[in-house]
């Protein structure tokens, strides 16, 4: 089985230490803009060849693991250039755009649209880590339109890697990832930016802060590069998210200038709810 991986950060060299550990004949192809890191993918055994877009007719499984804004002219390029055996998927984090720019594409049928929600702040081919997918939830969008005999081996490779599978339609998905992924991001961005800036006159901020505060920035370490086209891509439902987020600031603040603490208590109670949701989520 030939494999290419295009971007080979966190995902795609995660995913291909997983594809070799269940499939020990795949050969792994390599496909990125940053030769250092094909060197390096190389070296820690990510992948075994280098390649480029136009020597991928050979290609059985092609994944797509790079910033959304480049990913649409990529993606139509790679399914100018597969066989018709070929299956491409894109493991992005937004998926309308991407889903109407291929919707009339001739190879519409070889194209999977998932996302993989799994990932941590770190990005690069030394981010890559074994079994990052384990039980890790993958949205499928618009499975319909992939050939069934393509879909067939999407979702056994996506088994292989221990994904639970969600199906979805690319709109919601833009919709409800902005809520549970897009504003944590955002949140987790500006509450850095908040202490680092606090922390110019306030020296000692950084030798209070305890693991409650490493764990709430935590993906503030994750790349602007990565993370911007996604925020553009999804710029409605971002802004939707946020208008809700900062009212729900200002009426925290209203209570505390009130002094109305029996008020905090109970948004604080009722918010508690969320640790039903959260258990079920491993």
């Amino acid at each position: 089985m030939n494999v290419y991986i295009i971007g080979i950060g966190l995902i795609g060299g995660s995913m291909s230490l997983d594809i070799q550990e269940k499939y020990p004949a795949a050969v792994m192809y390599g496909i990125d803009t940053n030769d250092a890191h094909l060197e390096e993918a190389l070296q820690r055994q990510l992948i075994h060849k280098k390649a480029t877009v136009s020597s991928m007719q050979n290609a059985d499984i092609v994944i797509i693991t790079i910033p959304v804004h480049v990913s649409i002219d990529i993606i139509t390029e790679v399914l100018n250039t597969i066989s018709d055996d070929t299956l491409v998927i894109d493991a992005g984090s937004t998926k309308e755009k991407i889903c109407k720019s291929i919707e009339t594409h001739p190879k519409r049928r070889n194209f999977l649209a998932a996302h993989p929600i799994a990932g941590t702040e770190f990005s690069g081919p030394k981010a890559a880590i074994n079994g990052l997918f384990a039980g890790k939830t993958n949205i499928i969008c618009e499975v319909e339109k992939t050939a069934f005999t393509l879909q067939e081996k999407a979702l056994e490779l996506f088994k292989h890697l221990g994904m639970r599978i969600r199906y979805m339609d690319p709109k919601s998905h833009d919709k409800h990832i902005a809520y549970v992924s897009h504003l944590s991001h955002i949140s987790a961005f500006m509450l850095g930016k908040t202490v680092i800036e606090k922390e110019k006159n306030e020296r000692d901020i950084f030798d209070l802060a305890g693991s409650g505060f490493a764990s709430t920035v935590r993906l503030a370490k994750s790349s602007p590069a990565m993370w911007t086209p996604i925020f553009e891509q999804n710029k409605t439902n971002v802004i939707e998210t946020l208008d809700e987020y900062i009212a729900n600031l200002q009426e925290f603040k209203a209570l505390m200038v009130q002094d109305n603490f029996e008020g905090i208590y109970k948004e604080m109670e009722n918010t508690n709810h969320i640790k039903k949701i959260l258990n079920g989520i491993k």
